[in-house]
């Protein structure tokens, strides 16, 4: 029993530095490369939620997008803007795009970055549809999205003047411009590249000032479920208007014939 005793003592004293070490900081990584959608922000808002929960040094959204819906946008801006974890948006691969919609998700994130070869802007806003905004009406929503991209780009110390530009005259810009300019803080040609130009930078969240330890840190990838990827890919704007024509289609045809069903129920 003794020496049972001695050998527990001498385990517990030697693991016991071990256990002590730091651990290595963990960055969780997820993957946007489709339109901006209500699920695509269900995803990204439930996604920082579970890095910040889970510990996590921040959440890297790797995204390629051409735009998407304004209230899906403002749904993710806001999850952003009050974030209790570091969000780094990442414009990549090598010919990834952060228009329209991309660009104001690009500009909210406490740290901003691109690939080589990628651009952002075009960010003026359209209407979807058949229905074609009067000249009053266009006037009101373009105003409310330039006052919408200089209060984020302010926040975030970005180029306000340009974001505007972006709004108004739909400018676009490749990623050394966008660095150059003050639209973004990073090139950076991967993932790795990205954690060693972030490492050591201060960002500012709800709870206070916070200095981001990136460099060597584990990449947490990090995929969509079953539902989100379903959700996501029907959502998409141009499957969803084939599906309400196919759907338009089966109404006209179960009302022309009434009681085959089936037409109706497609």
């Amino acid at each position: 029993r003794l020496l049972g005793l001695m050998v527990l003592i001498l385990t517990v004293a030697v693991s016991g530095p071990v256990c002590g070490e730091e651990q290595k900081p963990r960055f969780d990584v997820i993957v946007i490369d489709s339109a901006i959608t209500p699920p695509v922000a269900e995803y990204i808002i439930a996604s920082v939620a579970a890095s910040s929960k889970a510990g996590s040094e921040g959440l890297i959204i790797q995204m390629d997008t051409p735009g998407g819906l304004d209230l899906a946008m403002r749904d993710i801006i806001k999850s952003l803007l009050n974030a209790p974890l570091p969000v780094i948006v990442y414009v990549a691969p090598k010919g990834a795009r952060a228009a329209s919609a991309g660009a104001f998700i690009t500009i909210a994130a406490h740290v901003a970055a691109m690939a080589p070869g990628t651009n952002i802007g075009a960010a003026h806003p359209v209407a979807i549809g058949a229905g074609k905004m009067d000249e009053t009406m266009l006037e009101k929503v373009e105003s409310d999205a330039v006052a919408y991209a200089r209060s984020i780009a302010k926040e975030r110390g970005r180029n306000v003047e340009w974001m505007e530009k972006a709004v108004r005259k739909s400018a676009s810009i490749p990623a050394e411009e966008a660095l150059s300019l003050r639209v973004i803080d990073v090139v950076a040609g991967d993932l790795n590249e990205l954690l060693e130009k972030i490492d050591g930078r201060e960002i500012s969240l709800p709870s206070g000032k916070k200095k981001l330890r990136a460099r060597g840190a584990d990449l947490q990838m990090k995929t969509m479920g079953v539902r989100e990827r379903i959700l996501i890919t029907i959502s998409n704007p141009n499957i969803a208007y084939l599906l309400f024509i196919i759907g338009l289609a089966g109404l006209y045809f179960e009302f022309a014939h009434p009681g085959v069903v089936l037409p109706g129920i497609v």
